[in-house]
């Protein structure tokens, strides 16, 4: 849908506003709206900023119980997230309630507060307020700065009419945004299904079926056996520590916990660390070959790659399992696909240890339990589910950036609407009634 222009503009006086329709001016926010502080130990309705959706100022409910005092709110008010601004956690209370944390609580004294709501949560307002935080870990937005933060402001009426336009047309696209995740979400459940089934039942529904003998495996085809990893297995170890002081831009590739896809077996290069080998060490140990299987054993367990033939050179971190298999038994992709089913995955989280962070042994990644069936079986598993998974993330890759689009869209249409960049008067049940 394309809007008109206003019949006239002139010149804001504001360099990220630009024009302006005729007829509307510029304020400062503290002409327009008064900062609340009054302190309150009620739990009529406690707000934190975990409650409120970044980008589309929805509530999100939590059961979690909040200490300390707050800062009362009334309906009509609207908070603010001032800690890490750029998350756009603006709220527009449709109850009376405590903010809890992080929020400046901003009432509306002369412009109609779901207006000022979308002025605060578009793109350029909330890029100027992130430009003005302190404090390098936990930026926070002054109120120094955002009340002498000037917006521009349509007559009364038109800003109602803009805020209703964009509460109706951004519920759609929220809609839209909503459907698209749900089926990502869908996706990635049937994907983890489809593995979890191929790799314990085998493709053919009709054939005969044995007790495995592990209680979370149940029955697998007849002819299959159950095998621990270090049956087949060459070489097992894990990355060197200290390598921080040969980091390097030019060097090899070094593979982190971060590089190890979580749904598949690709090794994903978007974030990499390279390493420059220093001589007469023991790093010709953690070289990486075709074939080999990496297992993330500190953090995200159930990650896994296959290093592909032809990978260039590559050494795997402390935090990163390798398994050189010698394939008598077991194909690479056979063991990966397993790590990546529901098998792996809850044999791989009921092995970890440790208390804040769950780490894996190398005896553990040994030990992984593994139904296998004959090579020629594995290879038409691994045909088959290695299709199903392109399928799967195509589709996946399409709805995101089907989900990008919208928020890009959504994004542009509250800039255009709440600056005048666009007429949408005719557009709105507002003014239209």
């Amino acid at each position: 849908m394309s809007f008109p222009k206003y019949p006239a503009y002139k010149d804001s006086g504001v360099e990220w506003i630009g024009e302006i329709p005729v007829g509307w001016g510029i304020k400062p926010i503290k002409r327009v709206a008064q900062l609340h502080t009054e302190k309150s130990n009620n739990r009529i309705f406690p707000v934190a900023l975990e409650n409120i959706q970044s980008k589309t100022g929805k509530f999100i409910f939590s059961d979690t119980k909040f200490e300390g005092e707050g800062v009362s709110f009334q309906k009509g008010y609207i908070l603010f997230g001032k800690l890490r601004p750029y998350l756009a956690k603006v709220w527009l209370a449709d109850k009376a309630g405590e903010a809890i944390g992080d929020f400046h609580v901003i009432s509306p004294i002369s412009c109609n507060g779901d207006f000022l709501r979308w002025i605060l949560i578009s793109d350029e307002v909330i890029s100027q307020i992130d430009g003005s935080t302190f404090g390098a870990k936990m930026p926070r937005a002054s109120w120094d700065f955002i009340s002498q933060f000037s917006v521009p402001l349509p007559p009364l009426p038109e800003q109602q009419a803009i805020a209703s336009f964009l509460d109706r047309e951004c519920g759609k696209i929220d809609a839209l945004i909503a459907e698209q995740e749900r089926l990502i979400a869908l996706l990635a459940e049937k994907r983890q299904a489809v593995i979890s089934h191929a790799v314990t039942k085998g493709l053919n529904p009709n054939a005969p079926m044995k007790e495995s003998g592990i209680p979370w495996i149940g029955m697998v085809p007849e002819g299959w056996q159950v095998v621990r990893l270090k049956m087949d297995m060459d070489f097992l170890t894990s990355g060197s520590r200290g390598w921080a002081e040969y980091y390097s831009d030019n060097g090899a590739l070094f593979l982190r916990i971060g590089n190890l896809t979580r749904n598949g077996m690709e090794i994903d290069l978007s974030d990499i660390q390279r390493v420059a080998v220093p001589e007469n060490t023991e790093g010709e140990r953690t070289r990486v070959q075709s074939g080999d299987v990496l297992f993330s054993i500190t953090a995200y367990l159930g990650s896994v790659a296959v290093v592909p033939v032809g990978f260039q050179e590559a050494y795997v971190s402390q935090h990163v399992a390798l398994a050189r298999l010698n394939k008598k038994i077991l194909f690479p992709e056979w063991v990966g696909f397993i790590t990546l089913s529901d098998v792996g995955k809850n044999y791989l989280s009921s092995k970890g240890y440790g208390g804040t962070k769950i780490q894996l042994s190398l005896d553990d990644i040994a030990n992984i339990i593994i139904p296998t069936p004959p090579r020629a079986e594995q290879k038409e598993i691994i045909s088959y589910l290695t299709s199903k998974m392109r399928r799967f993330d195509y589709i996946a890759r399409t709805a995101s950036e089907a989900v990008t689009l919208l928020k890009e869209r959504r994004a542009a249409l509250i800039s255009a609407a709440v600056t005048g960049k666009i007429d949408v008067r005719a557009h709105s049940k507002v003014l239209a009634a």
